[in-house]
């Protein structure tokens, strides 16, 4: 059986790192009302480039397809996700006099991917899916905030990875991890 449905891609997942501690101490109410404004807040930056295949809790799945993806365009968009991210964290923490201990992860990812429906719901299938769900829970990054540019990407992308002075932490068989107080 054959899947025509079957597409290279990017999968992007941003992720929020502290987020179990916040859950545990953070007023229901209060906490969803936090998650709902930073989960928004990605999805409009992001401007529709991609696509979003799924919210769960603290990540959103995003992907697209693009068989040339740019490094470049990529990783000015995560800033600018970063920064809103932290602007809009700065903002409910002085409106709702509290102190929200959250900040961002990104794993972005290349390959080959297929989508199927399910109801009003567009799922992703494959082994990049597995591939970048698997890098979200990993032990190299030094720093709660940072972007993972695996191997996949790097190796497909349209321009070559940028050359930063300091921040990045090189994986041979993973990828490039780039810590955002480094990031243009």
């Amino acid at each position: 059986m054959k899947n025509t449905n079957t597409q290279e891609g990017i999968i992007l997942i941003p992720d929020f790192s502290g987020f179990t501690e916040f859950v545990f101490n953070t007023k229901l109410y209060t906490g969803e009302y936090i998650v709902r404004q930073l989960l928004s807040t990605l999805i409009d930056v992001n401007s529709h480039y991609f696509e979003i295949s799924e919210i769960e809790g603290d990540a959103i799945l995003f992907y697209r397809y693009d068989e040339s993806p740019s490094y470049q365009r990529i990783s000015g968009m995560l800033t600018k996700m970063r920064n809103a991210f932290n602007r809009k964290i700065e903002e409910l923490s002085k409106n709702l006099s509290i102190t929200i201990e959250l900040s961002l992860k990104f794993i972005v990812h290349y390959g080959t991917f297929s989508q199927y429906n399910i109801g009003n719901f567009r799922k992703l299938y494959g082994k990049t899916i597995v591939e970048a769900h698997q890098f979200l829970k990993n032990e190299w990054a030094e720093q709660p905030s940072y972007a993972l540019f695996s191997n996949s990407f790097l190796e497909n992308s349209s321009n070559k990875e940028a050359d930063f002075n300091t921040g990045k932490l090189h994986l041979p068989d993973v990828g490039v991890i780039h810590y955002f107080e480094n990031l243009n």
